[in-house]
């Protein structure tokens, strides 16, 4: 069974200084996890996990993993520039975007960071964009195309996605890389999505070292990293047993030793862009119960909805709930737990459940660290929640503002009549 890592008590206090609903992050279980990851791959010398900034973009979360070592993986101009604010340059940049701008190409060469080609064509774009030259390191995605079958049955299906090159496009590009300069050079690929199983990186990794043995003899290339990318998930379910991240780095060691150490590749670096499962478990969503209706179904309306964690009401994925300071009630009630958008798919949870709520319950919505707050939305003129660290001291730090009313209007600055706007708010701050 989950457990929260905050009590009834605790959230009845931070409540009094910061409203619900807002996001909480345990800085102890962030911390702790970050360096299981390093452990469990200590023996690659060259290992860096780059932290899938798109997953949590915040600056002090992003600090706390910088300084466990943790590079990042940026999706965006925006996300390389939060990178550089908190120090990191570089080798602590893995830029890897697809349908790249020629100005975020620039930008990510300006700060060192390694650029990651999603396709062939980006390169001449790039190698043009960046004054027909090219960065000493370099990397490009692999995409195998097919379906990628795992034991436990089909996981994804690289087949029908956007990203990534072929084999073929692959070796092409390393070689034109080699001529336009480059140096050093990196295998990425992302095959499959929140894998819980232990099976899922190993077999990834057997897949592109062999490739990598096959492109360095096809291309005299040196291969100086191989990055498995992300996909290592958590498990939302209750009775759901998760990753172990010691027998993942042990598999991948394996698959090393068997596949690159014979070859003579045996200095080539390890690289992982975790999000979900570095930060997932360690956030949660905290709301209150504020309405209980009863008409055919059983509802529990509560004071966040869909733009504070989307992932219920678009792809109705499952958020365990515990209802604080009732975690040995009897779960006797079924409700659905609504927000209040015009949406019926605003639902946190569907027949679930969970002890008799009161209103004034806070509920602690689990598993939201990673892609929870990052996906948020205005719809409805709904605000952004505040985001708050829960410090391993027992003390709690506000590392995100709540958005008021203004900053949800301050692009109408450039209309005229902005100045009316601007009453209305300075009558109601």
């Amino acid at each position: 069974m989950k457990k929260a890592f905050t009590t009834k008590e605790q959230v009845e206090k931070i409540a009094q200084q910061y409203p619900t609903p807002f996001y909480l992050y345990d800085e102890k279980g962030i911390v702790e996890n970050a360096r299981a990851v390093r452990e469990a791959f200590s023996w690659n010398p060259g290992f860096r996990e780059y932290f899938a900034v798109k997953a949590t973009p915040n600056p002090v979360i992003m600090q706390l993993l910088k300084k466990e070592g943790c590079g990042f993986d940026c999706s965006s101009i925006t996300e390389l520039m939060l990178s550089k604010s908190i120090g990191a340059t570089g080798d602590l940049i893995m830029f890897s975007s697809n349908d790249t701008p020629a100005e975020e190409f620039v930008y990510a060469d300006k700060i060192g960071g390694i650029i990651n080609f999603d396709d062939i064509t980006h390169i001449d774009f790039a190698y043009e964009a960046l004054g027909n030259r090219m960065p000493e390191t370099i990397s490009c995605r692999y995409n195998p195309g097919g379906v990628f079958q795992m034991s436990n049955g089909i996981m994804d299906n690289p087949g029908d996605s956007k990203y990534g090159m072929t084999k073929e496009q692959l070796i092409e590009s390393y070689k034109k890389l080699k001529a336009y300069g480059v140096k050093h050079f990196g295998i990425h690929a992302f095959l499959a999505s929140n894998t819980v199983t232990n099976e899922y990186y190993p077999m990834l990794a057997g897949q592109l070292f062999e490739l990598a043995v096959e492109l360095e003899k096809e291309t005299g290339c040196d291969i100086a990293f191989i990055n498995l990318s992300g996909g290592v998930g958590i498990p939302y379910l209750p009775d759901q047993e998760g990753n172990d991240i010691y027998e993942i780095g042990k598999g991948v060691k394996e698959q090393f030793e068997r596949v690159l150490v014979p070859a003579g590749m045996g200095d080539v670096s390890i690289y992982t862009e975790m999000g979900r499962y570095m930060l997932g478990p360690y956030g949660a969503l905290v709301t209150k119960a504020i309405h209980e209706k009863h008409i055919y179904k059983e509802y529990i309306g509560v004071d966040a909805c869909a733009v504070n964690l989307m992932r219920p009401a678009m792809y109705g994925s499952y958020h365990h709930i515990t209802v604080l300071g009732k975690e040995d009630a009897p779960l006797d009630h079924v409700y659905d737990v609504t927000g209040s958008l015009c949406e019926n798919n605003d639902k946190f949870a569907i027949d679930r459940n969970l002890p008799k709520i009161d209103m004034g319950d806070y509920l602690f919505i689990h598993d939201a660290g990673a892609h929870g707050f990052a996906m948020g939305y205005n719809y409805n003129g709904k605000l952004w929640s505040s985001e708050l660290l829960l410090k391993e001291d027992g003390s709690v730090e506000l590392i995100r503002r709540a958005q008021t009313p203004r900053d949800y209007f301050a692009t109408f600055d450039c209309l005229p009549m902005f100045s009316e706007l601007d009453k209305v708010l300075k009558e109601n701050e």
